[in-house]
Order: C-alpha cells, then sequence, then structure tokens
C-alpha cells in the first residue's frame, strides 16, 4: 500500500517536495498504545515490521477483533474520516516500525493527488469486507471452525499472536482455545 502511495506522489516533483516530510518512520516497542478508544484518531499507520491489533473494552473484557501485518494500513478509519471519537484501542503485539501520516498531512495529499482516492477507497472497502466476514462468521460458525479458518485462511496470526488475543478474536476463553487445538 504505501510503496503504491509512494510511487503515485514521486511522478510529480513538484509535489513530492511538500508531501515527502509528510510520512514519518517510529519505532515502537511491544505493547505500545497508538490509540485510545474515546479518542479521535489522528494518524493512519503503514505497517512496516511488526503486528498491531485493534480491540475494544466490553465491561473490562479485552475484545480483540482485527490484527495487521506488514504492508496494511491501521488506523481507526472510521474515527479517521469522520473525526468522532473511535469505538477501540490500536496497540502493537510486537516490536514494531511503523510510517505515520497525520490526518492534516492527508488531507494536503489529498488536495494535491484527487487520483490517489481509490487506494484509499481500496482500504475502506477491504475493512469494511473484513467486518462484514468477521460478523457473519461469529453469527453462524461455532468457536471451532472460527479456528479453523482462521489456521487456513490466517496461519501468520497463529504463527505470531499470543494465544489469549487470539481467543479474544475468537470470541472464546484462552481455555476453550486450548480445548479446540488439542482436539486436531
Amino acid at each position: 500500500m504505501l510503496s503504491n502511495l509512494l510511487k503515485i506522489l514521486q511522478q510529480n516533483p513538484n509535489n513530492w517536495k511538500q508531501c515527502k516530510d509528510f510520512f514519518q518512520e517510529k519505532e515502537l516497542s511491544a505493547k505500545t498504545t497508538l490509540l485510545h478508544e474515546g479518542e479521535v484518531a489522528q494518524n493512519i499507520y503503514f505497517m512496516q515490521k511488526g503486528c498491531l491489533r485493534i480491540w475494544f473494552n466490553d465491561e473490562g473484557k479485552d475484545i480483540t477483533f482485527q490484527f495487521f501485518f506488514e504492508g496494511q494500513a491501521v488506523s481507526s478509519i472510521e474515527s479517521f474520516f469522520t473525526r468522532q471519537p473511535s469505538l477501540f484501542s490500536l496497540e502493537n503485539i510486537e516490536p514494531s516500525t511503523v510510517i505515520l501520516l497525520s490526518h492534516k498531512d492527508f488531507d494536503t495529499i489529498n488536495e494535491l493527488y484527487p487520483e490517489i482516492k481509490s487506494g484509499f477507497q481500496n482500504i475502506l472497502l477491504q475493512r469494511m469486507t473484513n467486518y462484514a466476514g468477521l460478523f457473519l462468521s461469529r453469527i453462524k460458525d461455532n468457536p471451532r471452525k472460527r479456528y479453523e479458518d482462521l489456521l487456513k485462511n490466517h496461519p501468520e496470526i497463529i504463527q505470531r499472536v499470543p494465544q489469549h488475543y487470539i481467543a479474544s478474536y475468537l470470541g472464546i476463553t484462552p481455555i476453550s482455545l486450548s480445548r479446540i487445538r488439542n482436539k486436531r
């Protein structure tokens, strides 16, 4: 995603001079919170290295509902675009490197390069597709089926994410996840 965006921006040398400093690389230690539930998202993050998760607090219970890895763009997209408080928090699970782009700089880029809007629309479409899939899976699939789908479609989550986050993502307890894994 980021490499495609940078290619478009670099095609116009005059605009690139104005935009190149908008992209700030940031090294994060594990368990760094980039956005707290209730805050307005100020940045989009492009994952260079590491793993982030989106989660919310449900009466003291931590509910993870999405993971992001290298090459993906991450933000509370709804909050970023509507300027409303985020419904969830964003934190990294492992040491990570991100490139951040602020809302102000994002707006400037969109003014200079209206053609990149389709790329950001694709991010929104992908996010909504992921939400719909997760929503339907929670309704129609039992925990075993959700785990098997995760193994098949997203093995990087099984390999890199701690079990308690995976259990939360699947909507089960860590003990239930352990039972499912032991029956395989």
